[in-house]
């Protein structure tokens, strides 16, 4: 597992949502609620832990973003996220 976390916290960084338009676009893009550690979530997704994904889920802690969120993004000059890429996906949080 820590490996994992290690691999996986290569590929965080801040991102702006004009390099994020095109997951967006792909329906790619899942939205991590800030009351979640982005890493974490990441770990739990690439090792299939359902549960705790599941749990997410429901809870409305993680998803795709809505048209209204997008179109609020596309609104904010130089908008900024926490990215994590896991193939196919990237998870973003606001920052």
């Amino acid at each position: 597992m820590h490996d994992l976390s290690a691999e996986l916290a290569g590929t965080m960084g801040e991102a702006e949502w004009d390099w994020l338009m095109p997951h967006a676009d792909r329906d790619a893009l899942l939205l991590v609620s800030s009351k979640l550690d982005l890493l974490d979530v990441g770990v739990a997704i690439a090792s299939d832990n359902v549960a705790s994904v599941q749990s997410w889920i429901e809870q409305k802690l993680i998803g795709k973003p809505s048209p209204e969120q997008i179109k609020v993004w596309n609104s904010v000059p130089n908008k900024r996220f926490n990215a994590l890429i896991l193939q196919p996906y990237v998870l973003v949080q606001d920052i």
